[in-house]
């Protein structure tokens, strides 16, 4: 429980500095007052995360004295990380296209509901079942963030004006899939290959390989001339290369845990800690900055709570249950070495 603990901390810090930097990277004005551009360059940031990912995670890897076991990995395996970087790769654009055509408190809302994707494509893609009390806790989950979202209080200034399109919500729905199914196989990875695969591993050849998925897109793509202008704006604006390899920095960061995470409790307990992740950082502004919640949000965060507790009481019985069976084993063993009779010397 220290470890998972430590892992929680460890993400809530490296992302809730990320998503401070991330805001800063897209909404500052670089240049003169006179003539101010913003940064818009979203897959070669994106790029640029991923090769830092990448090397942070090799640095990881060789550090801790192991190796990459390029040779010694069977084919199957490359197959699954290629579809797993390009399924990564892709989700992306799907997200931020539907941001223009549905408002961001709704964009907010479905990533609250991640948990049901990605539960659906264990079930659906690679059959995996889950105890009840699973079925029970995201649901609960689920639940209270959105409930925690849908009554957070917005000005009236800050509304979004862009219609909730039907279109928009099908781009929501497709970035929701395509994470699930992203999730479901980094489970499938570690089940079918865990002997050869740990997190660092699969963090290193997911970025190294949607790195050349996202350089391919940019240099190969005729329509696409995303990368010549994000390099004239570095030339440009040379602030902002801070900015964009702190942001690579902080996501690299945060992965390590995040895979850390992924590779010893699975992928719901980890979309369990990120999607709860906004719902804590508000409670703790809170507290600290005395605001106040409505009614609807104290009942979200009550479910949340109440899930979080079923799931930690149950774990603690199965615990106590193993240790339980555990100990009886050594004892009929034991039982069984005194009873066998000794074996007599010719």
């Amino acid at each position: 429980m220290l470890v998972f603990t430590f892992c929680v901390a460890g993400i809530y810090a490296c992302f809730l500095t990320w998503g401070v930097v991330q805001e800063r990277v897209s909404t500052t004005p670089y240049g003169d007052s006179d003539a101010p551009e913003k940064f818009r360059f979203f897959i070669f940031l994106n790029l640029i995360q991923s090769l830092i990912a990448a090397i942070v995670s090799f640095i990881y890897i060789k550090a801790s004295g192991r190796h990459l076991n390029i040779t010694s990995s069977p084919r199957s395996l490359f197959v699954k990380y290629a579809q797993v970087a390009f399924t990564n790769c892709i989700g992306s654009p799907f997200g931020y296209a539907a941001l223009k055509h549905i408002d961001y408190p709704t964009m907010i809302l479905g990533k609250s509901c991640k948990l049901i994707p990605v539960m659906l494509m264990n079930l659906i893609v690679y059959r995996r079942k889950f105890p009840l009390y699973k079925y029970v806790c995201v649901g609960l989950i689920t639940l209270g963030v959105s409930m925690f979202m849908l009554y957070h209080p917005v000005e009236g200034n800050k509304k979004a004006a862009a219609a909730n399109s039907l279109w928009g919500l099908f781009l929501l729905g497709t970035n929701l899939a395509i994470d699930g199914l992203t999730n479901a196989t980094q489970d499938q990875i570690f089940h079918d290959f865990g002997q050869q695969v740990s997190g660092q591993h699969m963090m290193f050849f997911m970025n190294a390989i949607g790195s050349l998925y996202s350089t391919a897109f940019l240099v190969l793509n005729p329509y696409n001339d995303e990368l010549s202008q994000a390099i004239r704006f570095c030339q440009t604006h040379p602030a902002v290369i801070r900015d964009v390899l702190l942001f690579g920095l902080c996501g690299a960061i945060g992965q390590c845990f995040i895979f850390y995470t992924l590779q010893q409790y699975g992928s719901l307990r980890l979309v369990t800690v990120t999607v709860t992740r906004k719902l804590f950082t508000m409670l703790l502004s809170v507290f600290w900055f005395n605001h106040r919640l409505t009614l609807g949000q104290w009942v979200g965060v009550a479910l949340v709570f109440t899930a979080i507790g079923i799931e930690a009481y149950i774990k603690k019985l199965e615990s106590a249950r193993l240790k339980k069976v555990f100990k009886q084993s050594e004892k009929d063993q034991g039982l069984a070495d005194i009873q066998k009779p000794s074996e007599k010397v010719e």
